[in-house]
């Protein structure tokens, strides 16, 4: 009786699979939602509120499952695709924890840039946990293959085939009935309030699937000859070129615009004493509590993020693969020298390689400072330390210079308990304790940057050149705000400054990011560039957007009609640093154990020793000194001093000029009276160069990241 019960129970579970296939990813589904929103209430809210998106996004997993029916251990199968989903929904819901905006495509791009931070986000247990489950899991899905129940009726491909090509079809025509009746939309004016409205399933695969910018209706070469004649009512260029400096505050923006907060002082007094000085306004951002590259690309490019994909980084994109005009390549053509500076890694949102395509000259990463050790509580590097790096990059040359400047010392995740000994900026407000520690140690940073701005234009108003300084937040913090708790009810925008010592007339506006740059060059007489002259010519006129749309489409995707079909940007020799490491001399400072000074130039805490091509263990002493201990030196050892990557693959970016032992140390036998003479005065000429060579790794161009 009880074998024919579990044939009867079988044959019936067999017939009616489909069905409950589809009942299982609901439920599935259901628990995903409510993972991402961090609620099973907020889930079944959205199930009543939304059934028709709620049944979409189900159908939509579904149609992936459908793939079991071609197997025999449907069951494994279905393990693999729960265990897929359900790891989606888990991913979604921890980053959700940690800052505004949700897992998208764009992502999975950025995923060994996670691995970077992982460590200031998530605890030491829970990276055991992952390892722990992880093992588990595919011990379990081993078991499982092996051991598992296999489908024992006839596999009738005639059948299950056409199932699954009926299921994607059907799939298809639901998504573009659905898009029609406007259940869905394919434009994320906020990408998420987009997750919270058309569920996690969908809007993942938008941003995975929907990336780029699409061809604008009418787009010909007419079209953008059109574009180009409405700027030629500007004036010609003048002939000023004042030093114009960005600098771009991570998370900065006014906390006494938060209603519920409460604060025992001004956080930003110099910042805001500008606001009443200088032309000021409200600055509008295209992300919120994360997204620092799309703010960055704005400003730098002039283009508009909302044309891309839903969720994109063109640094992750577009951006990898070729050049873009840009305020450096437009400066660079005026005779400007342009720099990029940030006190973060240099491969972070792939930087290293994206600034290159922006035409930028140097770029003086956090590797090529000598402070790193100089860290806030949540180990970001401070901001007051960028005032040297942009002042050695005014003093480079005697040019003009357009200097980006990208902080860190803002961003979160901000502490759930007192980080901080006697704060001197104190908060109440919040919905618990913990939101008001999370407050106060952000207010207690912003302050920290606000006397960054302080020394910065202090030394500013010190220098005997023109310099306009336009400085403003990226976004807003990831302190999960709603539009109701912030006085001006918007989200997507913070506050700006355009400083200068040209005495400048105040003109208060709100601008967008893209809009910035073309404002500061308009505001000095520089009229270049075809997307910057766009928006000085066009601002506020009609078809300002579909029509910036369509010139971002050609020079990007398009023709590129602009440059009569060709791109006149050509990838800069992009140098690593203001100034070179060189490796001058070798000091013993014990013959018993072998330890030597290794003395030079520009050290920082990335530089370490090769020894004969080997990495050499490297203790940091200061700028012009490193020690290496434990390996007795011989004369036709070979020595460079390498600056390695601080992010998880610590690749070498430069390095110093390989010299051989007999010519650093004074009293090697082998060494002609010139070189020691040359060393003693610590020359940094190389005498043996003629059997130089490098690995592949380092650059054979120093300081050069075209031959990485």
């Amino acid at each position: 009786m009880k074998e024919i019960r579990k044939v009867f129970c079988l044959k019936y579970l067999n017939m009616f699979s489909v069905p409950l296939q589809f009942l299982a990813v609901c439920v599935g589904y259901y628990f995903i939602e409510a993972i991402s929103r961090h609620s099973l209430f907020s889930a079944m809210d959205f199930m009543t509120e939304r059934p028709l998106v709620f049944l979409y996004n189900a159908f939509l997993i579904f149609t992936t499952t459908l793939i079991v029916y071609l197997f025999r251990r449907r069951v494994f199968w279905r393990t693999i695709l729960f265990i897929f989903w359900m790891g989606l929904g888990i991913i979604n819901g921890i980053l959700l924890s940690t800052r505004v905006t949700p897992f998208t495509g764009p992502d999975l791009h950025l995923i060994t840039d996670a691995f970077e931070i992982a460590d200031r986000y998530l605890s030491p247990f829970f990276f055991v946990v992952v390892v722990i489950l992880f093992v588990l899991a595919i011990l379990g899905l081993i078991w499982l293959f092996i051991n598992g129940p296999k489908y024992q009726g006839k596999m009738s491909y005639k059948w299950n085939v056409p199932l699954i090509l009926a299921g994607v079809l059907a799939f298809a025509g639901t998504t573009k009935l659905a898009l029609d009746k406007r259940v869905l939309s394919n434009y994320f004016g906020n990408i998420a309030f987009a997750y919270e409205d058309y569920g996690y399933p969908y809007c993942l695969a938008t941003t995975v699937f929907n990336t780029g910018i699409g061809m604008p209706r009418g787009y010909n070469e007419k079209t953008i000859d059109e574009i180009e004649k409405s700027t030629e009512t500007l004036p010609e260029t003048g002939e000023k070129r004042p030093n114009i400096l960005f600098l771009q505050l991570e998370s900065f923006f006014d906390p006494t615009l938060v209603e519920f907060l409460d604060v025992s002082e001004d956080p930003i007094p110099t910042f805001r004493k500008f606001m009443e000085e200088y032309s000021s306004g409200y600055f509008k951002v295209p992300s919120v509590g994360a997204g620092t590259a799309n703010t960055e690309f704005e400003t730098i490019t002039g283009m508009s993020m909302r044309y891309f994909g839903p969720g994109e980084y063109p640094y992750k994109g577009i951006l990898k693969e070729t050049t873009c005009e840009s305020a450096a390549y437009v400066l660079k053509d005026l005779g400007y020298r342009t720099h990029a500076i940030h006190n973060n890694e240099a491969n972070f949102y792939g930087r290293k390689n994206v600034f290159a395509n922006l035409g930028f000259d140097t770029f003086t990463s956090e590797e090529y400072m000598a402070e790193q050790d100089d860290t806030n509580p949540n180990d970001w590097m401070r901001d007051r330390n960028l005032t040297k790096y942009i002042m050695q990059a005014l003093e480079e040359t005697d040019d003009p210079d357009y200097i980006y400047t990208i902080s860190v010392q803002g961003h979160g995740d901000y502490p759930e308990e007192p980080m901080i000994d006697n704060p001197k900026i104190k908060v109440s407000g919040g919905s618990s304790q913990a939101e008001n520690y999370k407050w106060e140690y952000y207010c207690n940073q912003i302050y920290e940057m606000d006397q960054f701005v302080k020394e910065l234009t202090d030394t500013l108003s010190k220098w005997d050149e023109d310099v306009v300084l336009l400085m403003y937040g990226d976004h807003l913090p990831t302190m999960g705000l709603n539009v109701t708790d912030v006085e001006n009810k918007y989200l997507f925008q913070t506050e700006y400054v355009i400083w200068d010592n040209m005495g400048l007339e105040k003109k208060d506006k709100n601008l967008a990011a893209y809009q910035m740059a073309a404002e500061v060059m308009d505001r000095v007489g520089i009229h270049e560039g075809n997307v910057f002259k766009y928006h000085q010519a066009r601002r506020n006129t009609k078809n300002y957007q579909v029509d910036l749309e369509t010139l971002q489409y050609d020079l990007l995707y398009g023709k590129q009609y602009t440059y009569d079909g060709a791109n006149p940007f050509e990838r800069t020799k992009m140098r690593m640093g203001i100034y070179d490491t060189t490796l001058d001399s070798i000091q013993v400072v014990s013959e018993t154990d072998h330890t030597y000074y290794i003395q030079g130039t520009n050290f920082t805490p990335s530089s370490q020793v090769k020894i004969n091509g080997e990495w050499y263990d490297t203790v940091y002493v200061n700028p012009t000194k490193l020690i290496i201990t434990g390996k007795e030196l011989d004369d036709f050892d070979r020595l460079s001093v390498v600056q390695r990557s601080n992010s998880s693959t610590r690749k070498a970016m430069t390095k110093s000029h390989d010299r051989a032992v007999y010519a650093l140390l004074a009293d090697s036998k082998w060494k002609l009276d010139s070189e020691k003479s040359s060393s003693d005065t610590g020359s940094m000429e190389e005498t043996d160069t003629a059997s130089e060579t490098e690995s592949t790794e380092d650059s054979g161009e120093e300081n050069s990241t075209d031959n990485q």
